[in-house]
């Protein structure tokens, strides 16, 4: 399938603005605001229509959601092309999930995953921050279907309690 076209500026628009604001020269039209850009042929273009200078950014959450224990869990992912050989995950990273996970997020567990590994001083400043690391080990070990990550993460929060009945 391919993305429908982008559509021009209006005939004369940018002309008329120009001509109000330089004296009567003619400007240029402006360029389309809308652009389309395909990145995978097996989704349709419009799913990936964005609006130039505007960044799409989950302010450090890329999956957000509520476990059977009624905790709201934040997740941030991190993708080292290179696996563990390259480039580690470091406290700036962290830096941006612990100054939203909970704030804007209202995260209860506030969890950093990577394929890669971490920095020296990520363990130290996670564990400072009540933030949780997961690591290519524990990746490939919750990826085996065997322990719910709950299970696998060490202080998770206990389960809320039982709120008033309404």
């Amino acid at each position: 399938m391919v993305p429908p076209p982008c559509r021009p500026a209006q005939p004369g628009a940018g002309e008329r603005a120009g001509a109000a604001l330089s004296g009567g020269a003619a400007a240029p039209a402006a360029p389309p605001r809308v652009r389309a850009r395909r990145t995978r042929p097996d989704v349709p273009g419009r799913l990936h229509r964005r609006r130039p200078g505007r960044r799409r950014r989950g302010h450090g959450a890329d999956v957000k959601a509520t476990d059977p224990y009624g905790r709201r869990w934040v997740i941030y992912c991190k993708h080292r092309k290179a696996g563990p050989a390259g480039a580690p995950v470091g406290t700036p990273d962290l830096h941006v999930l612990n100054g939203t996970g909970r704030p804007e997020h209202r995260g209860e567990v506030v969890v950093l995953v990577t394929d890669g590994r971490f920095s020296g001083p990520a363990p130290e400043f996670a564990r400072s921050q009540r933030l949780h690391l997961v690591d290519r080990a524990t990746l490939t070990a919750w990826a085996g279907g065997g322990r719910p990550l709950r299970e696998l993460l060490r202080a998770v929060p206990p389960p809320r309690s039982p709120g008033p009945p309404s």
